[in-house]
């Protein structure tokens, strides 16, 4: 297990992104718990589904919708961080240009980003489906899913590519404790 410095961990967002059903507010949650096992007080999670149903109601899931609630959540995160707080982002955050925008927020506040791709692929997504999306797509009741009738542009070079579908959950936690550590945020 990974022992994280608690007078470091402070200032950054860990912004995680992936297709639905990736892993993505699985392995927030349980870094969250591990860091606050560690005495981290100052962890915030912010779930893109649960943000949105308070940040952006009302808005769809089109590129202007989709891009205004990632930037929404991109900015109480680089606020939130911008003050001390260790922010777990679990966003699926499909654009890269929006991303890149959220990145900028951060800077522009003197806050840490790091970016992890959680890479799981469309047909593991499928087969997990926590909230019914893949098959409501497929018996035609949803359109517009990320990742299959939607796109997700992949991060082309993450802070980290978190496998998984390849590893487990203790394994994918202790990965980003790593990272941190060596980006100098614990």
């Amino acid at each position: 297990m990974t022992t994280v410095d608690v007078r470091a961990a402070l200032g950054t967002t860990v912004w995680l992104t992936g297709l639905p059903s990736a892993g993505k507010t699985t392995l927030a949650t349980a870094l969250a718990a591990r860091l606050r096992e560690q005495g981290v007080g100052r962890v915030e999670l912010l779930d893109g589904d649960e943000v949105r149903e308070f940040l952006s109601k009302g808005l769809g899931f089109s590129r202007e919708d989709r891009d205004t609630n990632v930037l929404r959540i991109g900015w109480v995160a680089a606020m939130l961080a911008k003050h001390g707080v260790l922010v777990l982002a679990s966003v699926i955050s499909p654009f890269a240009s929006t991303r890149d925008h959220v990145r900028g927020l951060h800077e522009s506040r003197g806050a840490g980003f790091l970016e992890v791709h959680v890479a799981t692929p469309v047909d593991v997504c499928s087969e997990r489906d926590v909230k019914g999306l893949y098959a409501k797509q497929r018996a035609g009741e949803l359109s517009g899913l990320t990742g299959v009738d939607a796109p997700y542009e992949a991060p082309v070079s993450p802070d980290a590519r978190i496998l998984t579908h390849e590893q487990t959950l203790e394994q994918s936690v202790d990965q980003l404790l790593a990272l941190l550590q060596d980006r100098g945020v614990a």
